[in-house]
């Protein structure tokens, strides 16, 4: 996990992303950190007529970022980094339980911020290249109208994702990782103030593209969504397991491409469902719109599901 891959927290700033059109919704940022600035204190922004946002940037602190090792050791051989720092197994397991608990303890506030807000929140995850942006900009293109729609793009670099779903109408913020690998808590949770209020709406999350440690990471999410295509082969889930078995729903997108490839989609269930039983999948081509009607469907459950739970509680 990142402890061991070298991904090392870094000094969040904001920044507004390049106008798409002369409507691009203008925010004061003071500070460089508080997006809400131009407001009342305690207040936050109206409800959106669905304008372009602000994008997140994120300078390391350090560019010592080491590369995952997946190479095979002799036994007994220790790996360089350890045995050249002195640093035990034992240590590292400690680091990654403290970041874990850190960041635990953030996504529990964020996840307590999205429940007053009456908001539904998806992070997706995907190797890159699995088509995950141009599925969104398609689904809150139709989401929009019914309901409020907002997006957190996170990459190493640009803000190519987020001017995409910007030209769709809808606000969204973009988080630039640099060295890291994934996006954590508190990138979320400063990203967040940085969008309109989007009550009863829906917020997506579009993770790094990595299926390894996204996964590990909570960040106050309703759900995990993972996102691959049939150009990945069917043995993805069994692969990476841990995304898979952390995601509520699988989608299998670039369906619109099966003719031209052999892919076997029932046994890609399987092996999804060997890792997790209880995993919903639907199938889509995010080019042809295929499925997306499946897909809402299954958005629609997860938020009476989400108001089931709030009226039990009393809320």
């Amino acid at each position: 996990m990142c402890t061991v891959c070298g991904c090392h927290q870094g000094t969040p700033s904001t920044k507004r992303a390049e106008p798409n059109d002369a409507e691009m919704h203008e925010r004061s940022l003071q500070d460089d950190r508080d997006c809400h600035s131009t407001l009342p204190p305690g207040e936050r922004r109206p409800p959106p007529s669905n304008h372009p946002g602000d994008s997140y940037n994120r300078s390391p602190r350090s560019a010592n970022h080491q590369p995952h090792n997946a190479q095979a050791r002799p036994s007994g051989v220790d790996p360089p980094d350890l045995r050249g720092c002195g640093k035990s197994t034992k240590r590292l397991v400690e680091i990654e339980r403290d970041i874990l608990d850190k960041n635990n303890g953030i996504a529990a506030n964020n996840r307590a911020l999205f429940v007053a807000d009456d908001l539904l929140v998806f992070n997706l995850l995907s190797s890159p290249g699995a088509g995950k942006t141009t599925l969104l900009v398609r689904a809150v293109s139709e989401l929009k109208r019914s309901r409020w729609v907002g997006v957190i793009e996170g990459d190493q670099q640009t803000s190519n994702d987020a001017k995409r779903i910007q030209a769709a109408g809808v606000p969204a913020v973009q988080i630039n990782t640099g060295k890291n690998c994934h996006l954590d808590a508190a990138m979320i949770g400063e990203a967040y103030r940085c969008l309109p209020l989007l009550s009863g709406g829906i917020l997506f999350i579009e993770n790094v593209g990595n299926l390894i440690c996204p996964a590990g990471f909570d960040l106050g999410e309703t759900c995990k969504i993972v996102v691959f295509s049939i150009t990945e082969g069917e043995d993805k889930p069994l692969k990476y397991p841990d995304v898979f078995a952390a995601s509520s729903l699988m989608v299998i997108n670039k369906i619109d491409l099966a003719s031209l490839l052999e892919f076997d989609v029932d046994k890609a269930i399987e092996y999804a469902r060997w890792v997790n039983p209880k995993i919903d999948v639907i199938v889509v081509s995010a080019r042809t719109g295929e499925g997306f009607a499946a897909l809402y469907a299954w958005i629609d459950r997860q938020a009476g599901r989400q108001r089931h739970a709030f009226e039990d509680k009393g809320q």
